[in-house]
């Protein structure tokens, strides 16, 4: 029996994060693997990542950075409740606990999310098509209401909601992931409330949080958007968010948000040569007996989910087909 007809958009995070990672990123996206991108306006390769996703045309929200590296706004002048005593973000999750603890100022949350918004404009010369967050930062409570204010403000409408159906059952997971898994969901599901009231969109399913870096294959993500679309009447449209992380791996101390000093190791992807080589479907999606190896690129695998027509692929790279997955944005169902 057919399934519901899904528009899938593929959002490559941490665009500008280095020129090496960002190679990666527009190969996928040239190739009709990935559908949009996230920019960390404070990513070393930030600048030119703009160009690139100008040159290329590739739609390009924000990932609102609040955990990793120096901020673009007013706390760069002194001390500031986001920032440790050197004046770097707190981490991922010294950020977490300091949100919980009570210490983080809103109002210094809020100038940061407008200077990156700024920041963004200026780098592409347009506003964002969306904004996320950066280790799902933008779900935090209390974020999460400064966040939906920002967004009306500044009216950029659609957002990501990092729930993804079943992921505390991902066996796959260590149990510190599996955790941390859980925990960006319960914030999710509590970041509903404050999102709606401020008009904000995201798509009707997400899948990422259990296929990041090495744990993701085709089966995987597979496995997870039909969890995220269990129990969906046949023939409805929706929408669902492939959460993904592609790139050549940096090379150490080239990349990332802070200083050259700081240890990379926690923000790098794992390298491709360890794994092996995945394929991309040459053929319409649910018809993949035809494959064609690609590159050694996690997203190259997706492309029978997502594969968008691409003038130009990168050489050695098949030309994706027309299929039933396309990326157009959707609120949440109603």
């Amino acid at each position: 029996m057919a399934g519901p007809r899904v528009k899938l958009v593929v959002t490559a995070d941490d665009f500008g994060y280095c020129p090496r990672r960002d190679e990666g990123i527009v190969e996928a996206f040239l190739a009709g693997a990935v559908t949009s991108v996230s920019l960390l306006v404070n990513g070393a390769a930030a600048e030119s990542a703009a160009d690139l996703a100008r040159r290329h045309q590739i739609p390009t929200g924000l990932h609102a950075n609040l955990s990793e590296g120096r901020p673009v706004g007013p706390a760069r002048q002194g001390a500031s409740s986001l920032l440790s005593p050197e004046g770097f973000f707190l981490g991922k999750m010294g950020f977490r606990e300091a949100v919980a603890a009570g210490s983080v100022s809103l109002p210094q949350v809020r100038d940061e999310l407008e200077a990156q918004l700024i920041r963004f404009r200026q780098l592409l010369g347009g506003d964002p098509t969306h904004v996320d967050g950066h280790q799902h930062v933008h779900v935090l409570p209390g974020v999460c209401q400064v966040f939906a204010e920002v967004l009306q403000a500044n009216e950029v409408r659609f957002t990501r909601l990092p729930v993804e159906r079943g992921v505390g059952g991902c066996a796959w997971l260590e149990a510190p992931a599996r955790a941390f898994a859980c925990s960006v969901e319960r914030d999710a599901r509590a970041a509903v409330g404050p999102f709606s009231r401020y008009g904000l969109r995201w798509t009707d399913a997400f899948v990422g949080l259990s296929t990041c870096g090495r744990h993701m294959s085709v089966h995987r993500v597979s496995r997870a958007l039909a969890r995220a679309l269990e129990g969906t009447p046949t023939g409805h449209a929706l929408t669902a968010e492939l959460m993904a992380h592609p790139g050549y791996p940096s090379v150490p101390p080239a990349g990332g948000c802070g200083p050259e000093d700081l240890d990379l190791q926690p923000f790098l992807l794992p390298s491709w040569e360890d794994h092996t080589p995945l394929h991309a479907s040459s053929g319409k999606a649910g018809h993949g007996e035809r494959r064609a190896e690609t590159w050694k690129h996690w997203p190259s695998t997706l492309a029978f989910l997502g594969p968008r027509e691409s003038p130009e692929p990168p050489p050695g790279v098949p030309r994706t087909k027309e299929a039933k997955f396309i990326a157009t944005p959707q609120g949440p169902r109603t």
